[in-house]
């Protein structure tokens, strides 16, 4: 199973991935990268920052991005090469989050793509945007 090759992807393509970010799933990245900052995990300290709760590890909505990239467009096979983020807005446990993927430029000589990204929340406020730079999978 192969995604999109680079003929076959045009400028203002998109797709999208959403999901509702769980305690369990904070928990899991909070484990699977060692990043136990209290401000995710520890709602008694959350309570005194200023977001009055905990909040979602940022790269943990950033990482939808991926699966857009990596399932839908291009899809199987692309390979992630560079991403830069602003991160716009908290996303707080039980959120809905949307990732959404444009084509901005298709780069033929070179065989990449460059891709404007961004999450938005279930109010369709920006909670983070930026850029991926990938490589589209090969001929089939």
């Amino acid at each position: 199973m192969n995604g999109k090759t680079i003929d076959e992807l045009n400028v203002g393509q998109t797709a999208s991935f959403t999901k509702t970010i769980s305690e369990s799933d904070v928990y899991m990245y909070a484990g699977i990268t060692g990043d136990f900052n209290p401000a995710h995990v520890n709602e008694t300290y959350a309570k005194n920052t200023a977001f009055k709760t905990r909040i979602v590890h940022g790269m943990l909505s950033a990482g939808l991005i991926s699966s857009v990239l990596g399932n839908q467009l291009p899809g199987p096979g692309t390979i992630y090469m560079q991403q830069n983020l602003n991160f716009k807005a908290p996303v707080a446990i039980g959120d809905t989050i949307t990732a959404t993927v444009e084509v901005i430029e298709v780069i033929l000589e070179k065989k990449r793509v460059r891709l404007k990204t961004v999450c938005t929340n279930q109010n369709n406020v920006v909670v983070l945007d930026g850029e991926a730079l990938i490589s589209p999978p090969r001929r089939h």
